[in-house]
């Protein structure tokens, strides 16, 4: 990649801008994640408890994802960004001064989902100032905001510990308010901005099949990371009888793979297509998931867990290198469309393994089943490769790297029978 001909083809005050809009957002989003080991034991919560209470922000996020998406194409991505970071102050208030119950804390859940909805604009608004040969790569760094779950998993635990769980919600409010006034000075909108599409551009979109896929793709790899990263405190505190601090220092040591490796994700698929680092991703994952639910020795579960969480956060950079390639005219709807998907993939995720837990007596089964998930996620993906290269254009396949594997089983046929 020509690393001049990059920072001459874009806008970085806006990439940098998104990338700190998001990862400040992320920190909101999951907060409530590294806070759950404190709540569940004031508020004496069963494990479903535990696993609504670190899933219901990220239900939150796919609620209001298409929601900032539509302002964002309306009214830009720099006034929409604003308004999300404004609107996360909501939530962090009342945790700090008025939210007690398990009910409330619900409330207040709910509300962080505008923190997560911010990949809605963060994306469209760094991507639009770049061309498709460098899409997998801007969408890996302003992605990379995701890091924010190192802020809340590293420190949130520390701080309740020291100060209470209420008083470090309260102590979230200073670095979105800083991310107020950087977002304000530093982003700006793409001149090459579109008109706001039309509620019939809207709906041809949603008509595609292949949104629905891309959806579904996204539901497993950023649904995994989100719903991972939210419940690995719990989960840790729970099977592995860590403290609540190690807790949060062991999820933010595997946490901190997804982060980084989210833009390797993208310049990979940059180099090779995003179809096949995800085909290659997927299968990793059941399998490396299979031996999470095995439940070994701390050390050997902690190894799979960073590979687990470095894969998917490679495969969330592998799928927004997959969607303007498909989707170029749309990124705004889709960005917004996929990033919902995403928020409820993470949604189930502490649900089910709650609920679970709570029925069956141990974890092992709902990692089992996740496990068993992505390999036929996997399968699928393999099926429609065969699909996308009869109906994309040509140029959009070979920079996403699609194959059909029956056209290489007959290749291979045919050199065989010669």
């Amino acid at each position: 990649m020509n690393s001049k001909g990059f920072f001459q083809s874009g806008h970085f005050p806006t990439l940098l801008s998104a990338f700190f809009y998001f990862d400040i957002s992320f920190m909101a989003w999951v907060l409530l994640g590294p806070l759950a080991p404190f709540l569940g034991e004031q508020m004496k919560l069963s494990a479903t408890e535990k696993g609504l209470l670190t899933a219901i922000p990220l239900l939150g996020g796919s609620l209001f994802r298409p929601l900032l998406g539509i302002l964002g194409d309306r009214w830009g991505g720099r006034r929409a960004g604003l308004f999300g970071l404004t609107l996360t102050l909501v939530p962090l208030l009342m945790g700090w001064q008025w939210a007690h119950t398990t009910l409330q804390f619900y409330g207040v859940g709910i509300l962080l989902g505008v923190a997560g909805a911010s990949f809605a604009v963060a994306l469209p608004l760094a991507g639009r100032w770049y061309p498709p040969e460098y899409q997998g790569l801007v969408m890996g760094i302003a992605g990379a905001g995701n890091s924010g779950t190192l802020i809340a998993m590293l420190l949130a635990p520390r701080l309740a510990q020291k100060l209470g769980w209420a008083n470090t919600m309260g102590l979230a409010l200073l670095p979105v308010l800083f991310v107020i006034v950087l977002f304000f000075i530093l982003a700006e909108d793409s001149p090459a901005r579109a008109a706001p599409p039309t509620w019939r551009e809207y709906a041809m979109v949603l008509r595609q099949p292949d949104a629905a896929w891309f959806c579904f793709f996204y539901c497993f790899t950023f649904g995994g990371f989100v719903g991972l990263t939210s419940f690995l405190p719990v989960f840790y505190h729970d099977q592995y009888h860590l403290t609540k601090v190690q807790a949060g220092d062991f999820t933010t040591l595997v946490v901190l793979a997804g982060s980084f490796l989210r833009p390797v994700g993208g310049w990979l698929s940059d180099r090779i297509g995003g179809y096949r680092i995800l085909l290659m991703l997927l299968g990793g994952l059941g399998v490396c998931l299979l031996g999470v639910g095995a439940l070994p020795d701390l050390a050997a579960e902690v190894s799979l867990l960073l590979l687990v969480m470095a894969m998917l956060g490679m495969g969330n950079g592998a799928v927004f290198q997959l969607v303007p390639q498909r989707f170029s005219g749309s990124i705004g709807i889709m960005t917004g469309l996929v990033g919902a998907a995403g928020g409820f993939g993470g949604f189930l995720l502490p649900s089910i393994m709650g609920a679970v837990k709570d029925r069956a007596g141990q974890y092992s089964w709902g990692l089992y089943a996740f496990g068993v998930a992505f390999l036929f996620a996997d399968f699928i993906l393999l099926q429609l490769g065969t699909r996308w290269c009869s109906t994309w254009h040509q140029a959009s396949v070979r920079r996403a790297g699609v194959f059909s594997y029956r056209g290489l089983v007959a290749s291979a046929a045919g050199e065989s029978a010669d």
